[in-house]
């Protein structure tokens, strides 16, 4: 397609209705036993558009979508971007901790949930949110599949989603370019997530082009949706797939058994998964005919037990490329080129994607920019960055430059084509679950109990997967109970976020230096792998 800046959708309306005119009856998602076509997604869209606008949200409104992949997540997607609110993305994987603060600190005025999704209670976490996480909702929609499930959430207007249909659609546009349209956790330095908003223009054009530039706009593309919505791999796929107008086979859960089915069954040409996803999946394939239409894979490498996987891909006769993206940059901002040799594909990083996009790294220390092959502090710019983070002006201003990029704490070296090579976080930020983790908000739950006085969370290999090691401090006579730390932890944070042990120490390891006395995190780290090896946990 190779499209110019000029044709490119600058609205998700825009995005939507495009795909819907050049494609009215083909299918646009697979789930389950349902198929919709491209111009039945676009009515509901405008049905719920106008529900929405019934329940008073409207432009600028927050709507938190505590949801897994469905069909519903993304027609109410668009049925925000239609009347000018934010989505604010929950993982259905954290717990109260984590909901509250998000639901509080995005203003939220609307939750969308499926409260019994896998079994969970989901309406028991939110009866167990701090006072005051809540205050801003006004309406909850109630999703469900099979038997009703109930929410009692007093003084707040309960919906089901299947009232939608009954909706007259809502013809009237209110998307914009500027208009907000996606809230995004990312990890930060202190123990809350940073918000980042994307405004509408960088979702519509960064997503078109990378329909382009990954083949999604071929006639015979299908695409298995594995990854969640929630984050930005997953919903850049998603939505890169109703760009080119193409066919998308979503998962509520990642199983990797009924993927590989649905590969076969659906005769899969394009998936993106987590290194640990695409593992799972080639264990549970009986041989190599499920993935004989698939092209290359677009992977994230998070799991560093899983280095070989590049190699078992390829005797499989499938091609894996290294992407790189960000919460504060969208997902598939660079990519490796699917023809070059595996030694290549395999690094993260990789050319820009958009013919707009720039990359440049800076020594940390001297503030001067690198030649190609000198590591240092990566800086992307380019159409599909974030406008800010919401309500955070600091953090803000640190992150942008004036000159128009993003300082992604990223340690990265260019290469001589304008591409670069990622080769790790700069920070201390953890890897748990595929999801970045600020070690901040895990040690923030265990400073919250009594006996414990501080506590550093370092990243160990625990039996082939990120896991999360604690050592704390207790107060002088106080006692650790590490199995109720752990419990603590697990009622309160997302199951990957939990440690897999919690140690006492009378002392951190500490180290001097011109701006104090630092800890010294590597040696944490250290101490705590060795931990894991001698009880092979």
């Amino acid at each position: 397609m190779n499209e110019s800046a000029q044709t490119l959708p600058t609205t998700l309306t825009a995005l939507l209705d495009r795909a819907a005119a050049v494609q009215p009856d083909g299918v646009a998602i697979v789930y389950e036993d349902q198929t919709l076509t491209y111009r039945a997604f676009e009515e509901k869209v405008r049905r719920a558009a106008g529900f929405l606008a019934t329940q008073g949200i409207g432009e600028g409104d927050r709507v938190a979508f505590w949801l897994p992949n469905t069909p519903a997540y993304l027609i109410l997607y668009f049925a925000c971007a239609r009347i000018g609110a934010v989505a604010v993305a929950v993982n259905t994987r954290f717990r109260a901790a984590e909901v509250g603060d998000i639901i509080r600190r995005s203003g939220a005025r609307m939750l969308v949930l499926w409260p019994d999704f896998r079994g969970i209670d989901f309406p028991g976490i939110l009866a167990s949110l701090e006072p005051g996480a809540l205050d801003a909702v006004e309406c909850v929609i109630v999703y469900t599949e099979g038997a009703d499930a109930s929410v009692e959430l007093p003084g707040r207007a309960i919906h089901r989603f299947a009232e939608i249909a009954a909706q007259a659609p809502h013809d009237v546009d209110h998307a914009g370019p500027d208009i907000g349209c996606n809230i995004f956790t990312t990890s930060g330095t202190t123990s809350a997530p940073k918000l980042v908003l994307h405004r509408q223009f960088a979702v519509a054009v960064h997503t078109a082009e990378v329909a382009d530039k990954f083949g999604f706009v071929d006639a015979e593309t299908v695409c298995l949706q594995v990854l969640p919505l929630c984050g930005v791999f997953g919903f850049c796929q998603a939505i890169a797939t109703l760009a080119a107008a193409r066919p998308m086979v979503l998962m509520s859960a990642f199983d990797a058994a009924e993927a590989v089915a649905l590969c076969a069954r659906h005769r899969v040409t394009h998936f993106e998964s987590t290194d640990d996803m695409l593992d799972a999946m080639l264990r549970a394939a009986e041989s190599d005919a499920p993935f004989e239409k698939i092209g290359f894979i677009g992977y994230g490498a998070f799991n560093r037990a899983l280095e070989d996987l590049p190699d078992r891909a390829e005797a499989r006769g499938i091609r894996v490329i290294g992407l790189w993206g960000m919460s504060e940059t969208m997902a598939f901002v660079a990519g490796r080129d699917p023809d070059a040799p595996l030694a290549e594909r395999r690094k993260a990083g990789g050319a820009m994607v958009s013919p707009r996009g720039r990359a440049r790294v800076r020594d940390p220390d001297s503030g001067d920019l690198l030649p190609p092959g000198a590591p240092g502090a990566l800086e992307i710019a380019g159409p599909s960055l974030m406008v800010e983070y919401l309500d955070n002006p600091e953090a803000t201003a640190a992150a942008l430059t004036d000159d128009g990029y993003v300082c992604t704490g990223d340690l990265a070296q260019m290469e001589e084509d304008g591409g670069f090579e990622f080769i790790t976080r700069m920070g201390d930020v953890l890897r748990l679950g595929g999801f970045l983790v600020s070690p901040a908000e895990i040690e923030a739950e265990l400073q919250a109990l009594p006996p414990i006085e501080a506590a550093q969370v370092v990243e160990v290999d625990a039996a082939g997967r990120n896991a999360a090691f604690a050592y704390v401090i207790v107060t002088p006579g106080g006692t650790l109970d590490e199995a109720a730390a752990r419990a603590h932890c697990a009622a309160r944070l997302a199951k990957f976020k939990v440690p897999v042990r919690i140690v006492a120490l009378d002392a951190f390891p500490t180290t001097p230096s011109a701006n104090g006395t630092k800890i010294q995190r590597v040696a944490l780290r250290r101490m705590a792998q060795a931990a894991i090896d001698e009880n092979a946990i």
